[in-house]
């Protein structure tokens, strides 16, 4: 099999339809829930027929495992699956707090970075050290703060979040500051900026 072939088999399943991905959201954004037909059918807004050929396809290209409890069939997101990291930096960016504050990033004021951590996009449970989202700019932070209490609805936990101008985060990078360090060591994704600048 060819490169360009193998590559259109492994990505296929990825782009086909709005189903999908309301479906692939749901479950990443979700990470270890799992999901009965119906439940599916009204969390997504879809028919039931194309959520059921949904999960079969998905199953099939090795995303979902399943399982039958108490006459249901449950369905679940397989933390094996080889593109599960890349699906759910891509899925943060466009649903949830990511997809929020690329929305809305200009109601949120001049925005040169913003990322959430790894821990965040897998919903690993929260302490106080940890910074989920991490916001670098001249930030309108009663709008960021009301995205962050949506989100922190939505998913049930609260977000820990830090806010920073452009030059403080500048300067506490150079100067090796350790908060600064601890907090870009556990970057899973950056929705707003270059990441290499970023990082460097």
């Amino acid at each position: 099999m060819s490169d360009l072939n193998f590559a259109a088999s492994q990505l296929r399943p990825l782009l086909i339809s709005k189903t999908r991905a309301k479906l692939l959201s749901l479950f990443l954004n979700n990470p270890g829930k799992i999901y009965y037909v119906r439940e599916l059918v009204r969390s997504v807004g879809e028919q039931i027929n194309a959520v059921r050929a949904e999960l079969s396809r998905l199953e099939k290209a090795g995303m979902l495992t399943s399982e039958n409890r108490a006459n249901r069939k449950f369905y679940g997101f397989r933390k094996d699956y080889v593109f599960q990291s890349e699906l759910t930096r891509l899925i943060s960016k466009v649903s949830g707090l990511g997809g929020d504050i690329i929305r809305e990033r200009n109601k949120l004021g001049k925005i040169k970075f913003a990322t959430l951590s790894t821990g965040f996009l897998r919903r690993l449970p929260v302490n106080s050290a940890d910074v989920d989202l991490l916001v670098v700019g001249n930030v309108v932070v009663p709008q960021l703060a009301a995205l962050v209490k949506k989100a922190e609805d939505s998913i049930g936990r609260e977000i820990n979040y830090t806010v920073m101008s452009e030059d403080e985060f500048t300067f506490r990078k150079r100067r090796k500051d350790p908060f600064v360090g601890r907090v870009l060591e556990r970057v899973g994704v950056v929705l707003v900026g270059d990441e290499e600048e970023l990082i460097r």
